[in-house]
Protein backbone atom coordinates (compact mmCIF):
# COMPACT_ATOMS: atom_id res chain seq x y z
CA UNK A 1 0.00 0.00 0.00
CA UNK A 2 1.33 3.46 -0.96
CA UNK A 3 2.41 5.64 1.98
CA UNK A 4 -0.07 8.45 1.25
CA UNK A 5 -2.95 6.03 0.80
CA UNK A 6 -2.00 4.28 4.04
CA UNK A 7 -1.89 7.58 5.96
CA UNK A 8 -5.36 8.49 4.65
CA UNK A 9 -6.78 5.12 5.71
CA UNK A 10 -5.19 5.37 9.16
CA UNK A 11 -6.60 8.87 9.61
CA UNK A 12 -10.07 7.80 8.44
CA UNK A 13 -10.15 4.90 10.91
CA UNK A 14 -8.83 7.14 13.71
CA UNK A 15 -11.57 9.74 13.15
CA UNK A 16 -14.35 7.11 13.16
CA UNK A 17 -13.16 4.84 15.96
CA UNK A 18 -11.85 7.59 18.24
CA UNK A 19 -15.24 9.27 17.99
CA UNK A 20 -17.00 6.01 18.85
CA UNK A 21 -14.80 5.36 21.87
CA UNK A 22 -15.23 8.97 23.11
CA UNK A 23 -18.95 9.48 22.53
CA UNK A 24 -20.64 6.09 22.59
CA UNK A 25 -18.47 3.94 24.85
CA UNK A 26 -17.52 6.62 27.38
CA UNK A 27 -17.76 5.07 30.85
CA UNK A 28 -19.05 1.70 29.62
CA UNK A 29 -15.58 0.37 28.82
CA UNK A 30 -14.41 1.43 32.29
CA UNK A 31 -17.27 -0.31 34.12
CA UNK A 32 -16.97 -3.42 31.94
CA UNK A 33 -13.24 -4.01 32.32
CA UNK A 34 -12.07 -2.13 35.39
CA UNK A 35 -11.94 -3.89 38.74
CA UNK A 36 -11.01 -7.22 37.16
CA UNK A 37 -7.41 -6.85 38.31
CA UNK A 38 -6.87 -6.54 42.06
CA UNK A 39 -3.59 -5.61 43.71
CA UNK A 40 -2.54 -6.28 47.34
CA UNK A 41 -2.70 -3.12 49.43
CA UNK A 42 -2.30 -3.89 53.17
CA UNK A 43 -3.32 -6.15 56.06
CA UNK A 44 -5.76 -5.30 58.84
CA UNK A 45 -7.45 -7.12 61.69
CA UNK A 46 -10.24 -9.51 60.78
CA UNK A 47 -13.75 -8.04 61.06
CA UNK A 48 -17.06 -9.84 61.17
CA UNK A 49 -18.20 -10.56 57.61
CA UNK A 50 -14.71 -10.69 56.07
CA UNK A 51 -14.01 -13.57 53.68
CA UNK A 52 -11.98 -16.20 55.53
CA UNK A 53 -10.11 -16.90 52.28
CA UNK A 54 -8.45 -13.47 52.66
CA UNK A 55 -6.87 -14.34 56.02
CA UNK A 56 -3.09 -13.83 56.03
CA UNK A 57 -1.99 -16.83 58.06
CA UNK A 58 1.62 -15.66 58.52
CA UNK A 59 0.57 -12.35 60.08
CA UNK A 60 -2.20 -14.09 62.07
CA UNK A 61 0.33 -16.52 63.57
CA UNK A 62 2.71 -13.68 64.44
CA UNK A 63 0.13 -11.58 66.32
CA UNK A 64 -2.04 -14.46 67.60
CA UNK A 65 -5.23 -12.92 66.22
CA UNK A 66 -6.70 -13.04 62.71
CA UNK A 67 -5.59 -10.56 60.04
CA UNK A 68 -6.85 -10.32 56.46
CA UNK A 69 -5.26 -9.09 53.25
CA UNK A 70 -6.86 -5.99 51.74
CA UNK A 71 -6.91 -5.63 47.96
CA UNK A 72 -7.66 -2.57 45.84
CA UNK A 73 -8.56 -2.15 42.21
CA UNK A 74 -5.53 -1.77 39.98
CA UNK A 75 -5.64 1.73 38.57
CA UNK A 76 -4.43 0.77 35.12
CA UNK A 77 -5.07 -2.23 32.96
CA UNK A 78 -3.07 -3.91 30.24
CA UNK A 79 -5.16 -4.71 27.17
CA UNK A 80 -3.95 -7.16 24.53
CA UNK A 81 -5.50 -7.55 21.08
CA UNK A 82 -5.10 -11.02 19.57
CA UNK A 83 -5.73 -10.30 15.89
CA UNK A 84 -6.26 -13.09 13.37
CA UNK A 85 -4.39 -12.26 10.13
CA UNK A 86 -4.99 -15.60 8.35
CA UNK A 87 -6.24 -15.89 4.78
CA UNK A 88 -9.91 -16.41 5.64
CA UNK A 89 -10.18 -12.79 6.88
CA UNK A 90 -9.68 -11.54 3.30
CA UNK A 91 -13.31 -12.21 2.42
CA UNK A 92 -16.45 -10.13 2.33
CA UNK A 93 -19.58 -9.98 0.19
CA UNK A 94 -21.43 -7.05 1.79
CA UNK A 95 -20.09 -3.65 2.91
CA UNK A 96 -16.53 -4.70 3.79
CA UNK A 97 -13.98 -7.47 4.24
CA UNK A 98 -13.85 -9.31 7.55
CA UNK A 99 -10.33 -7.93 7.99
CA UNK A 100 -11.60 -4.34 7.65
CA UNK A 101 -14.19 -4.85 10.38
CA UNK A 102 -11.63 -6.52 12.66
CA UNK A 103 -9.35 -3.48 12.19
CA UNK A 104 -12.13 -1.03 13.08
CA UNK A 105 -13.19 -2.99 16.17
CA UNK A 106 -9.57 -3.31 17.33
CA UNK A 107 -9.00 0.44 16.85
CA UNK A 108 -12.19 1.28 18.78
CA UNK A 109 -11.09 -0.92 21.69
CA UNK A 110 -7.60 0.59 21.57
CA UNK A 111 -8.87 4.18 21.80
CA UNK A 112 -11.25 3.14 24.60
CA UNK A 113 -8.26 1.68 26.45
CA UNK A 114 -6.03 4.76 26.26
CA UNK A 115 -8.89 7.01 27.41
CA UNK A 116 -8.75 4.98 30.62
CA UNK A 117 -4.95 5.30 30.77
CA UNK A 118 -4.51 1.61 29.94
CA UNK A 119 -1.65 0.08 28.03
CA UNK A 120 -2.44 -1.64 24.72
CA UNK A 121 -0.50 -4.33 22.87
CA UNK A 122 -1.12 -6.63 19.90
CA UNK A 123 -0.42 -10.19 18.84
CA UNK A 124 -0.89 -10.84 15.10
CA UNK A 125 -1.38 -14.56 14.53
CA UNK A 126 -2.10 -17.10 11.79
CA UNK A 127 -0.97 -20.64 12.59
CA UNK A 128 2.17 -18.95 13.93
CA UNK A 129 2.93 -15.74 15.79
CA UNK A 130 3.33 -13.27 12.94
CA UNK A 131 4.14 -10.18 15.02
CA UNK A 132 4.12 -9.12 18.68
CA UNK A 133 3.77 -5.44 19.63
CA UNK A 134 4.40 -5.00 23.40
CA UNK A 135 1.87 -2.94 25.40
CA UNK A 136 2.36 0.83 25.56
CA UNK A 137 0.24 3.92 26.10
CA UNK A 138 -0.56 6.85 23.85
CA UNK A 139 -2.13 7.90 20.57
CA UNK A 140 1.12 7.53 18.62
CA UNK A 141 1.33 3.89 19.67
CA UNK A 142 -2.27 3.23 18.59
CA UNK A 143 -1.73 4.85 15.19
CA UNK A 144 1.26 2.54 14.72
CA UNK A 145 -0.95 -0.45 15.59
CA UNK A 146 -3.65 0.65 13.11
CA UNK A 147 -1.03 1.18 10.40
CA UNK A 148 0.29 -2.33 10.98
CA UNK A 149 -3.19 -3.85 10.84
CA UNK A 150 -3.86 -2.14 7.51
CA UNK A 151 -0.55 -2.95 5.86
CA UNK A 152 0.64 -6.18 7.50
CA UNK A 153 1.43 -9.14 5.20
CA UNK A 154 1.35 -12.47 7.08
CA UNK A 155 3.69 -15.30 6.18
CA UNK A 156 1.01 -17.98 6.62
CA UNK A 157 -2.65 -18.18 5.57
CA UNK A 158 -3.78 -20.83 8.09
CA UNK A 159 -5.15 -20.37 11.63
CA UNK A 160 -4.27 -21.67 15.09
CA UNK A 161 -6.11 -19.77 17.83
CA UNK A 162 -4.89 -22.10 20.59
CA UNK A 163 -1.27 -21.29 19.80
CA UNK A 164 -2.03 -17.54 20.04
CA UNK A 165 -3.64 -17.95 23.48
CA UNK A 166 -0.66 -19.98 24.71
CA UNK A 167 1.74 -17.29 23.46
CA UNK A 168 -0.29 -14.66 25.34
CA UNK A 169 0.38 -16.43 28.64
CA UNK A 170 4.07 -16.72 27.81
CA UNK A 171 4.62 -13.00 27.16
CA UNK A 172 2.11 -11.56 29.66
CA UNK A 173 3.17 -12.55 33.16
CA UNK A 174 0.59 -10.34 34.90
CA UNK A 175 -3.15 -10.57 34.40
CA UNK A 176 -4.50 -8.62 31.42
CA UNK A 177 -7.70 -8.23 29.42
CA UNK A 178 -7.29 -9.92 26.03
CA UNK A 179 -9.63 -9.48 23.06
CA UNK A 180 -9.47 -12.25 20.48
CA UNK A 181 -10.63 -10.96 17.09
CA UNK A 182 -11.13 -13.75 14.57
CA UNK A 183 -13.64 -15.56 12.39
CA UNK A 184 -12.60 -18.75 14.26
CA UNK A 185 -12.63 -20.40 10.85
CA UNK A 186 -10.09 -23.06 11.82
CA UNK A 187 -11.93 -24.51 14.79
CA UNK A 188 -13.72 -27.81 14.03
CA UNK A 189 -17.33 -28.63 14.90
CA UNK A 190 -18.26 -30.77 17.89
CA UNK A 191 -18.48 -33.97 15.87
CA UNK A 192 -14.95 -33.77 14.49
CA UNK A 193 -14.60 -35.89 11.40
CA UNK A 194 -11.10 -37.27 12.07
CA UNK A 195 -8.46 -37.63 14.78
CA UNK A 196 -6.61 -34.47 13.68
CA UNK A 197 -9.77 -32.36 14.01
CA UNK A 198 -10.53 -33.89 17.42
CA UNK A 199 -7.02 -33.07 18.59
CA UNK A 200 -7.38 -29.48 17.31
CA UNK A 201 -10.74 -29.12 19.08
CA UNK A 202 -9.34 -30.33 22.41
CA UNK A 203 -6.27 -28.09 22.04
CA UNK A 204 -8.46 -25.02 21.48
CA UNK A 205 -10.69 -25.75 24.49
CA UNK A 206 -7.72 -26.54 26.74
CA UNK A 207 -5.75 -23.42 25.76
CA UNK A 208 -8.81 -21.21 26.24
CA UNK A 209 -9.64 -22.67 29.67
CA UNK A 210 -6.06 -22.35 30.95
CA UNK A 211 -5.58 -18.91 29.40
CA UNK A 212 -8.79 -17.51 30.89
CA UNK A 213 -7.79 -18.59 34.38
CA UNK A 214 -4.75 -16.35 34.17
CA UNK A 215 -6.23 -13.54 32.04
CA UNK A 216 -9.61 -12.03 31.23
CA UNK A 217 -10.23 -13.26 27.68
CA UNK A 218 -13.02 -11.90 25.49
CA UNK A 219 -13.79 -13.40 22.06
CA UNK A 220 -15.11 -11.30 19.18
CA UNK A 221 -16.11 -13.31 16.12
CA UNK A 222 -16.45 -11.57 12.76
CA UNK A 223 -18.09 -13.52 9.93
CA UNK A 224 -19.62 -12.92 6.50
CA UNK A 225 -23.32 -13.68 5.92
CA UNK A 226 -22.37 -16.08 3.09
CA UNK A 227 -20.87 -18.34 5.75
CA UNK A 228 -24.39 -18.73 7.13
CA UNK A 229 -26.43 -18.80 3.95
CA UNK A 230 -25.58 -19.38 0.27
CA UNK A 231 -27.48 -17.49 -2.44
CA UNK A 232 -29.31 -19.45 -5.15
CA UNK A 233 -27.22 -18.36 -8.16
CA UNK A 234 -26.40 -21.68 -9.86
CA UNK A 235 -22.82 -22.88 -10.35
CA UNK A 236 -20.24 -21.11 -8.20
CA UNK A 237 -16.49 -21.56 -7.99
CA UNK A 238 -15.31 -21.42 -4.38
CA UNK A 239 -11.80 -21.36 -2.95
CA UNK A 240 -10.62 -22.07 0.58
CA UNK A 241 -8.55 -18.99 1.49
CA UNK A 242 -6.43 -20.94 3.97
CA UNK A 243 -5.68 -24.14 2.02
CA UNK A 244 -6.05 -22.87 -1.55
CA UNK A 245 -8.40 -25.76 -2.41
CA UNK A 246 -10.88 -24.90 -5.19
CA UNK A 247 -14.13 -26.53 -6.23
CA UNK A 248 -17.34 -25.81 -8.14
CA UNK A 249 -20.64 -26.08 -6.27
CA UNK A 250 -24.24 -25.90 -7.50
CA UNK A 251 -26.00 -23.35 -5.30
CA UNK A 252 -29.34 -24.07 -7.01
CA UNK A 253 -29.43 -27.26 -4.92
CA UNK A 254 -31.66 -26.64 -1.89
CA UNK A 255 -30.08 -29.66 -0.21
CA UNK A 256 -26.59 -28.16 -0.58
CA UNK A 257 -27.73 -24.77 0.76
CA UNK A 258 -29.36 -26.45 3.78
CA UNK A 259 -26.20 -28.47 4.45
CA UNK A 260 -24.11 -25.29 4.24
CA UNK A 261 -26.32 -23.50 6.78
CA UNK A 262 -26.43 -26.55 9.06
CA UNK A 263 -22.62 -26.76 9.05
CA UNK A 264 -22.37 -23.07 10.01
CA UNK A 265 -24.87 -23.53 12.86
CA UNK A 266 -22.98 -26.59 14.14
CA UNK A 267 -19.75 -24.61 14.21
CA UNK A 268 -21.47 -21.73 16.04
CA UNK A 269 -22.90 -24.10 18.64
CA UNK A 270 -19.48 -25.67 19.13
CA UNK A 271 -17.97 -22.22 19.69
CA UNK A 272 -20.77 -21.23 22.06
CA UNK A 273 -20.32 -24.37 24.17
CA UNK A 274 -16.53 -23.95 24.23
CA UNK A 275 -16.72 -20.31 25.35
CA UNK A 276 -19.32 -21.17 28.01
CA UNK A 277 -17.16 -24.03 29.37
CA UNK A 278 -14.11 -21.77 29.41
CA UNK A 279 -16.09 -18.91 31.03
CA UNK A 280 -15.13 -16.62 28.13
CA UNK A 281 -17.47 -13.75 27.17
CA UNK A 282 -18.06 -13.55 23.43
CA UNK A 283 -20.02 -11.79 20.71
CA UNK A 284 -20.56 -12.67 17.07
CA UNK A 285 -21.06 -9.99 14.41
CA UNK A 286 -21.50 -10.22 10.62
CA UNK A 287 -19.77 -7.80 8.23
CA UNK A 288 -23.18 -6.39 7.20
CA UNK A 289 -24.18 -5.71 10.83
CA UNK A 290 -23.46 -2.81 13.18
CA UNK A 291 -20.54 -3.84 15.39
CA UNK A 292 -21.18 -0.83 17.65
CA UNK A 293 -24.43 -2.40 18.85
CA UNK A 294 -22.66 -5.71 19.53
CA UNK A 295 -19.88 -4.03 21.51
CA UNK A 296 -22.44 -2.05 23.54
CA UNK A 297 -24.21 -5.32 24.35
CA UNK A 298 -20.91 -6.89 25.43
CA UNK A 299 -20.04 -3.93 27.67
CA UNK A 300 -23.50 -3.96 29.29
CA UNK A 301 -23.29 -7.69 29.99
CA UNK A 302 -20.03 -7.16 31.85
CA UNK A 303 -20.84 -3.81 33.46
Amino acid sequence: METQELIKKVRKIEIKTRGLSSNIFAGQYHSAFKGRGMAFSEVREYQFGDDVRDIDWNVTARFHRPYVKVFEEERELTVMLLVDVSGSLDFGTVRQMKRDMVTEIAATLAFSAIQNNDKIGVIFFSDKIEKYIPPKKGRKHILYIIREMLDFKPESKRTDVAMAVEFLSQVMKRRCTAFMLSDFYQQPVVEARNAEQQKGSQSFEHALTIGNRKHDIVAIQVYDQRARMLPDIGLMKVRDAETGHEMVIDTSSARLRRAHTRYFMERQEYLRQTFVKSNVDWISVATNEDYVRSLMMLFKQRG
